[in-house]
């Protein structure tokens, strides 16, 4: 009973409801113009207006929006693309991969060119850049592409990988070599021991020692961040005029300091030669004054610092073998070729030759009596200027004989002139092959670089939508990986022969790496800002370059040993400088 009195009461009131209730309809044309329709409120008062009285989404117009969001352009219309994370990450893969094969071939031609041509305009100029040149080329298609907006933000990407590079370089890659070409330190000074690694991972007792052309190399590296504080300067003084001009000359001055280094790298070979003669002729001086001291009966400096007269003329008719009063070049070739000077690489008839020229002052080509006193008294001045022990006459003369001696020996280990044999060609068989297969290597580089270079950041691009990472950090960390790939390959088995010189050429590379990025790179990158009037918006960015290249530019450009504890600074810099660009973009807002 109390159901079905139940069912009424729901009866009756679904009768009331439709009584109140006006529904009418009719059929809407699937050809209206707009997917937003008019609802008929006022259509009832302004009888002109015509089309639909109903709300209505156009569902082949909401299918269209939502195919357009959700779709990617091809790269030259044909190469695969996608909208999806795990797409994106294979294409970035591959892209990088090829990039890394270009890199390879460039590395590879440019070697092959190196071995036929030799270093100079070779080794100077084009090693360097087309070292650099996958960097560029990614940098300048991240630039060029699109809109203007469109470029804006996939600079960002161009300013990652120049960034990463340089850091990585800098950093890990730098730390690995240590690790890797470590040796025993001797304890008397501090320098490795080629080829002897027998105690394990001591912090203090293993490490590298590098030449000091590599100690210059680092202060190049460190000069080389220059055009960065000039585009920055705007920035740091809280100006927003002038910062395009701001971008023109630190244009000028990086391509100025690009011709600049490769002019001096053109050079270096010649420069070497001459400082590498220089410092050979001062270990020639040490030598014989130090063998003039064992062999002479007496003290070769008075009491009151006077040159001992009758002591140096007893050692030049030791000397004059024929007793003509004279030193002839025989007699002075027998006594160098007595000294046995075995350390170095000398060229006797060098040497003998600058000992006149030294001594010599009336050009006769021998030496008397009293050019050898004063010749004499000037070397044993230039040995107390220059050596670092007692420079007082009497009993303390073979001290700083001994100090100069040593220190004329270091100067020239330092100059990297031993086992210069390791790298001196044999000649090459086939020079015309080798050569056009070092052409077609760069060529083929080349081209894998230039092809590849749009996609890849394309890719980048697509895979920082997808996953809303910012694709700064994903260029930063992936890209260098791929462009410099072989550079740091080719670090670390370098690194791994364990010699001084061969570390010497390993750092003095990753020096270089990094100048050309700061220079090279840095001058594309600024010409596409103020050629398409981008915005300069990247003073995170530009002080994590600062501090690497300053840090590690200062810390290798006074000092030849480097400790094995000496990696972890540079592994400690890698982490510091992602968070410093994080911290600083996305908690104070800098970029």
């Amino acid at each position: 009973m109390d159901s079905n009195s139940n069912k009424l009461q729901l009866l009756l009131l679904s009768l009331f409801l439709l009584a109140i209730t006006a529904v009418h309809s009719r059929s809407v044309p699937y050809s209206t113009p707009s997917d937003l329709i008019s609802d008929g409120i006022n259509s009832n008062n302004n009888h002109n207006q015509r089309g639909p009285q109903y709300l209505l989404l156009n569902p082949s117009i909401k299918a269209e929006e939502e195919s357009s969001s959700s779709t990617c352009e091809q790269t030259y219309g044909f190469l695969p693309c996608t909208t999806t994370v795990l797409g994106n990450l294979f294409l970035i893969i591959v892209y990088g991969y090829l990039m890394y094969v270009a890199a390879t071939y460039l590395s590879n031609g440019s070697e092959l060119l190196l071995e036929i041509l030799g270093p100079g305009v070779v080794g100077g100029l084009f090693l360097p850049i087309l070292g650099a040149l996958p960097d560029a080329m990614l940098i300048l298609v991240s630039g060029l592409s699109g809109t203007k907006e469109t470029a804006q933000s996939q600079v960002s990407v161009g300013m990652g990988l120049l960034a990463g590079s340089t850091v990585m370089l800098s950093t890990v890659i730098w730390g690995t070599c240590v690790v890797v070409g470590k040796c025993d330190l001797r304890e008397s000074d501090s320098v490795a021991i080629d080829g002897q690694n027998t105690k394990g991972l001591r912090l203090t007792g293993t490490g590298v020692s590098t030449d000091v052309w590599t100690c210059y190399a680092a202060r190049i590296m460190a000069i080389s961040v220059i055009p960065f504080v000039v585009v920055q300067l705007p920035q740091m003084l809280n100006s927003t005029s002038g910062r395009h001009l701001a971008v023109l000359i630190a244009l000028i001055l990086s391509v100025s300091m690009l011709i600049s280094y490769c002019l001096y790298q053109v050079f270096q070979p010649w420069i070497q030669k001459r400082r590498l003669a220089f410092a050979k002729h001062k270990h020639v001086i040490s030598g014989i004054l130090k063998h003039l001291r064992q062999r002479a009966l007496g003290r070769l400096l008075t009491d009151s610092g006077e040159p001992n007269i009758d002591v140096i003329k007893k050692l030049f008719d030791a000397i004059d073998e024929n007793k003509d009063e004279r030193l002839s070049a025989s007699e002075l070739k027998a006594l160098i070729i007595g000294i046995r000077f075995e350390e170095i690489d000398l060229d006797q008839d060098d040497a003998v030759s600058k000992v006149l020229s030294d001594f010599d002052t009336s050009n006769d080509s021998h030496i008397d009596i009293k050019e050898f006193i004063n010749g004499i008294e000037k070397w044993l001045n230039e040995a107390m200027q220059a050596g670092t022990g007692s420079a007082d006459p009497g009993p303390h003369t073979m001290k700083f004989l001994d100090d100069f001696h040593l220190q004329t020996k270091r100067e020239h280990a330092l100059l990297g002139a031993e086992e210069e044999s390791d790298e001196v060609a044999e000649g090459v068989e086939n020079p015309k092959w080798v050569s056009f297969k070092a052409v077609l290597m760069l060529l083929i580089g080349t081209i894998i670089a230039a092809a590849f270079a749009d996609p890849l950041v394309d890719a980048v691009d697509n895979f920082s939508a997808a996953t809303s990472i910012p694709s700064f950090f994903i260029s930063f960390i992936a890209l260098p990986f791929a462009t410099n790939s072989s550079e740091a390959v080719s670090a670390i088995i370098f690194a791994s022969r364990k010699k001084i010189r061969t570390a010497s050429l390993t750092f003095s590379e990753l020096y270089g790496a990094v100048t050309m990025n700061n220079i090279l790179c840095l001058s594309v990158f600024l010409a596409l800002v103020y050629a398409r009037g981008l915005t300069w918006d990247f003073s995170s960015e530009v002080l994590v370059i600062l501090i690497v290249c300053l840090v590690m530019g200062a810390f290798a450009s006074f000092r030849t040993n480097f400790p094995l504890w000496t990696c972890s600074i540079a592994y400690a810099l890698y982490p510091f400088s992602l968070a410093l660009v994080y911290v600083l973009d996305y908690f104070f807002g800098w970029s």
